[in-house]
């Protein structure tokens, strides 16, 4: 049985996305609505840049969002030819919107309208107070937490990508310090993310309040294939317990070793990850170390044809 994951920022590079454009009518057709709803200038990003203008947290929602549903759209249909039905569907933070279009939960204009919207909100945020996010690799969560406890200021840990890596996320110059404490206590590597403030905490209150009520204007429908939340975890089946945990998203660490273990455990034995890059596939390998699974990606035509090959 296989599960369908969602890329959210940090996976994208110039040129994601221009295999399915080119080849497929209705690549074609969702980055055309894409780019009607949103106003961006999604084509052009993606395959020409410049890259700083795409890594710009409103440009870049928008821009992965579409990537991500545009090669869902091609694979789904070689999906149905083969009467093939994802268990579950899940993203990483972004790109759990992918998921909710996967899912049926929502359909692409209202996806769009909602990145669109959480970009410029927590662009907005991160403008407001100064903040940051930093990667922490090879320390113990246990070991972590210990610091983040004994530092003054605000920051947590706001990504359980694996076991060996996390993400602290938090305000300047408390964030810093947790930074600095943590290479001291032993972390292989500390890496500051390209990101524009401290998403996944409290800093995000603001954002949340405003993104609550476009999320309620949006029509939502019951999943018609269950969708694993980052927030609680578990397969969710219901658009209304869906609509509210995606309200709390953006101030809620991202529970992704939870998320992977949950679908592993309940029946997927195969990951697919749509989008560019392979930064789940890599993820998943370490929260389901020595475990028998298969893993693919497709962010290429020819990664396509293998998936496709396989099923």
């Amino acid at each position: 049985m296989f599960s369908l994951v969602f890329p959210g920022q940090g996976s994208q590079y110039i040129g994601m996305g221009k295999d399915f454009f080119e080849n497929f009518k209705e690549a074609q057709l969702v980055f055309e609505e894409a780019e009607d709803v949103s106003q961006i200038l999604i084509k052009k990003l993606c395959f020409e840049g410049p890259l700083e203008e795409l890594t710009k947290t409103e440009n870049l929602q928008v821009c992965i969002t579409t990537v991500n549903i545009a090669i869902y759209t091609v694979f789904q249909n070689f999906l149905k030819e083969k009467e093939k039905t994802p268990l579950f569907v899940a993203g990483h933070s972004l790109g759990e919107y992918s998921a909710l279009f996967a899912s049926k939960t929502l359909c692409l204009k209202d996806v769009i309208f909602a990145v669109k919207k959480r970009g410029e909100l927590m662009g907005k945020a991160g403008e407001k107070k100064p903040s940051a996010m930093y990667a922490i690799i090879g320390l113990p969560e246990k070991d972590l937490q210990e610091i983040l406890n004994n530092v003054e200021g605000l920051v947590i840990i706001s990504n359980y990508n694996s076991p060996s890596q996390l993400v602290i996320s938090g305000e300047i110059p408390a964030v810093d310090k947790a930074s600095e404490l943590a290479k001291e206590k032993g972390a292989k590597k500390v890496v500051k993310l390209k990101v524009s403030a401290g998403f996944h905490s409290p800093l995000m209150k603001e954002a949340e309040k405003e993104l609550a009520s476009v999320l309620d204007n949006l029509e939502w429908h019951d999943p018609e294939i269950p969708f694993v939340s980052n927030v609680s975890a578990k397969p969710e089946k219901k658009a209304d317990t869906i609509k509210e945990l995606m309200k709390k998203q953006i101030t809620s660490p991202v529970r992704w070793i939870d998320c992977v273990k949950t679908m592993s455990k309940q029946g997927t034995s195969t990951f697919i990850e749509i989008g560019p890059k392979k930064v789940l596939t890599n993820l998943i390998k370490q929260i389901l170390d020595n475990t028998n699974f298969q893993l693919y990606n497709i962010d290429t035509l020819k990664d396509l044809k293998e998936v496709i090959s396989k099923l």
